[in-house]
């Protein structure tokens, strides 16, 4: 035999060995993990991935493996946890273990675990605790904060009238008053819907989301060490984020010019006195880059977010004007035409509490939810995840869960109403999460979201250009994150 037949067949015998070698310590390292489809060697479940929709690829997984499952995402191995038990099992009675959170690579070359949403361990119990008390200061203070967004969504009506009942698209003047909220709360003051530095804002934050949904960051997720030295859209990314952390740079800047110690203004202010008090504390978390980042995350996050569920939910009622003349119905017979719909309106109005929580629900905006990590060796459901086991709790599968909807894909508001017509809770309601890491913000946009529907509600009919059978509800792009399609509305004065 030739040299160079032997050389093949010493080749092909050694990669055969690698390939036995590194099957045996995946089956290994395995062996406790929940089961789950095969992998290949560094594309893991690439295959069974559906047209790059993460969320139908899952659930169509789930309905092979059961509602605990292992996926490799490339070459990182996530445990998936689907439907109501699952999550609640996870997220509440094993809330300090399912408490870090897990990684996310194409946010991570950015912000280093930093800043509110991405930080692990004690940096995260700081930052949490320091957060939710300073945004509750600011929101009881002499403009409480449901007066600010009451006011917001009035100029947002405004806008809106302006239009003459003609199409338009309401996607940027949404964005913007609920921008204006979040602004008001971290830098002290609202822009004007002309101003042109906070649409630039508002449009690197609308760019920064569907980026993280494309396929593109998908990729980046799964290879990431191999997507950061190709080119692509997934490094626009970083011009998003650098967009905002400059602009929060130069607020910054001008709060530290003009602080008061007797009276902060906002959550730059609350953050600069906290970090003048721990000067001396070598251990402190309170320093400008968790500043800068954690404001950029309350920003980004706090005004997307809602601005994705109003949109959905304004598509929503125009494809089914039955449901959104009953609102009406109810917001002329409780709150009238002659004043503004408050908070205390809330308990009288339970066919509209209904409504915006089935808007939450087929919205499903977040529908992996942010992932989760275990903080330490855990035990769930006889299996063993090791410490530091990334776990995507599918928000969406708790939402659309069979067991306690009957009609899981479909807009019902009776999912919240009991046999009385009063407004029901219903357990599954995971739209801010659960957990230790549920959503800081869920009281400041369940106030925006019921005073925006019914100010805009109390004021126009919103109509569809076209038919309104012909409305398409799928997203415009589905990944992480759900970003709805872009439409006209008719808002037609009442």
């Amino acid at each position: 035999m030739e040299l160079g037949g032997v050389a093949t067949i010493v080749l092909a015998a050694g990669l055969s060995g690698l390939l036995l070698l590194w099957d045996w310590k995946r089956q290994q390292l395995n062996r406790k993990l929940p089961p789950g489809p095969t992998p290949l060697p560094l594309l893991g479940n690439m295959l069974q991935l559906r047209g790059w929709n993460l969320f139908k690829s899952l659930m169509a997984l789930r309905d092979k493996y059961g509602p605990v499952f292992t996926v490799h995402l490339g070459p990182r191995r996530v445990v998936v946890l689907c439907g109501h038990e699952a999550v609640q099992e996870a997220l509440v009675e094993h809330a300090e273990e399912f408490s870090g959170r897990g990684r996310m690579p194409t946010l991570d070359r950015i912000f280093h675990g930093y800043g509110l949403i991405l930080a692990n361990g004690e940096r995260w119990r700081q930052l949490r605790q320091f957060s939710g008390a300073a945004l509750r200061s600011l929101g009881a203070g002499k403009h409480s904060l449901e007066e600010r967004i009451a006011e917001e969504a009035q100029c947002l009506v405004e806008e809106f009238s302006k239009s003459e009942g003609a199409p338009f698209d309401p996607s940027r003047l949404i964005s913007h008053a609920v921008g204006n909220v979040i602004s008001a709360l971290t830098f002290g003051d609202r822009f004007d819907y002309q101003d042109l530095t906070f649409l630039n804002l508002l449009d690197t934050i609308k760019g920064l989301f569907s980026e993280l949904s494309s396929r593109w960051t998908q990729l980046y997720e799964m290879f990431p060490r191999l997507m950061q030295f190709l080119p692509g859209p997934h490094h626009q990314l970083l011009r998003h984020v650098a967009v905002l952390h400059d602009f929060v740079t130069t607020r910054v800047r001008q709060n530290q010019s003009s602080l008061d110690p007797s009276g902060p203004r906002d959550y730059i202010d609350a953050f600069l006195l906290r970090m003048a008090e721990e000067k001396q504390n070598p251990q402190s978390e309170f320093h400008t880059k968790n500043l800068v980042l954690s404001t950029v995350h309350l920003f980004f996050g706090g005004t997307e977010m809602v601005s994705a569920t109003l949109r959905c939910g304004f598509l929503l009622l125009m494809k089914h004007p039955e449901v959104q003349g009953k609102v009406q119905e109810e917001i002329d017979r409780v709150v009238g035409r002659s004043r503004s719909p408050s908070m205390q309106d809330r308990q009288w109005m339970p066919y509209t509490q209904a409504v915006i929580h089935e808007v939450q629900r087929l919205c499903n905006v977040v529908p992996l939810g942010i992932p989760h990590a275990v903080i330490r060796d855990t035990r769930f459901r006889g299996y063993l995840l090791p410490k530091g086991t990334d776990v995507f709790c599918v928000l969406g599968s708790a939402l659309q869960d069979p067991a306690y909807f009957s009609a899981p894909e479909r807009f019902d508001p009776g999912h919240f109403l009991d046999e009385t017509g009063s407004f029901k809770k219903n357990p599954t309601f995971v739209a801010f999460s659960s957990g230790k890491r549920v959503c800081l913000g869920e009281g400041l946009a369940r106030t925006q979201l019921f005073l925006v529907f019914t100010a805009v509600l109390q004021r126009f009919t919103l109509t569809s250009p076209g038919d309104p059978q012909e409305i398409d509800l799928d997203p415009q792009v589905s990944g992480y994150w759900n970003i709805p399609p872009m439409y006209q509305v008719c808002a037609c004065p009442r």
